[in-house]
């Protein structure tokens, strides 16, 4: 009890495991649309497309949610683009992209004297939130979710079969860039807590833990959130009592939770071997 009730006698670690609990919960509802639409490779490109756009927010003094949402965007538009306009697959442009626009922003980083701390940006600190980052990161968490779960059952019929969707009378292409933009918000909300390069097992690993366990699209959300919501608190309380990264702890435990279930869930390694 005291190794769980000490570190909320801060604010500061109060303050962290809620903001990783609620960044926890909205990636691991977004993770179950990447998993089955599999865009898990775009979901990587959109969170290091963003670095630049974090640099330039620093340097101009705005929110750096702003420059991160905007180039987090236009990596999208622009696979997009150029995927219907020349005869290059669609993985290779997302690497290409993806690639190019972290360096910017690891160049601009190196080449302006600032007082950004690339560590921070690029594997998170949410020990060390501020309340203005604090409120952008709740809110942006709550805009996404209320934007997912307005569309759930289109959503859900658009990841499973986008024809027979479209065939039903979805929009379909409002429903790609819903996706694309919730996307992007949930990117931006998760770099305080991971940072830029860890954001993508945030996005990826637990809704992989969840298709594990169930064939039922809802189990697989809650199980999904679950998972991600306890490993962000239990990253959260891993670095406080080691001293070590939160952002590292906090993934690190969802490789944890999905190599469990990978050993022991229904549709896991054993469950196939028998």
């Amino acid at each position: 009890m005291e190794l769980l009730l000490q570190p909320l006698q801060y604010e500061f670690m109060v303050k962290a495991i809620t903001i990783s609990a609620l960044v926890g919960a909205v990636s691991s509802l977004l993770s179950c649309f990447l998993i089955l639409k599999g865009w898990s490779l775009l979901g990587d490109a959109i969170s290091h497309s963003v670095l630049p756009g974090v640099v330039i927010s620093f340097i101009l003094g705005i929110p750096f949610a702003i420059g991160a949402f905007v180039f987090g965007l236009f990596s999208t538009v622009a696979i997009g683009a150029i995927k219907s306009r020349t005869r290059i697959k669609e993985d290779a442009i997302i690497g290409i992209m993806f690639t190019s626009l972290f360096a910017l922003g690891v160049v601009l980083i190196s080449a302006i004297p600032s007082n950004i701390d690339l560590t921070h940006i690029l594997f998170g600190y949410v020990l060390g939130i501020t309340n203005a980052d604090a409120i952008q990161t709740t809110a942006l968490s709550l805009l996404t979710i209320g934007l997912i779960l307005w569309n759930f059952k289109d959503l859900v019929a658009f990841v499973f079969d986008p024809k027979h969707a479209r065939s039903i009378g979805i929009n379909v292409k409002f429903l790609n860039y819903l996706l694309l933009v919730s996307l992007a918000l949930t990117t931006v909300a998760s770099i305080q807590t991971v940072g830029v390069i860890l954001v993508i097992a945030m996005l990826i690993t637990p809704g992989s833990t969840g298709y594990l366990w169930t064939n039922r699209f809802e189990t697989m959300v809650v199980i999904a959130i679950i998972s991600g919501v306890v490993s962000c608190v239990a990253g959260a309380y891993a670095s406080y009592h080691f001293n070590v990264s939160t952002g590292g702890a906090i993934v690190l435990m969802q490789a944890l939770i999905f190599s469990l279930s990978l050993t022991f869930a229904p549709h896991g390694l054993r469950a196939n071997h028998r």
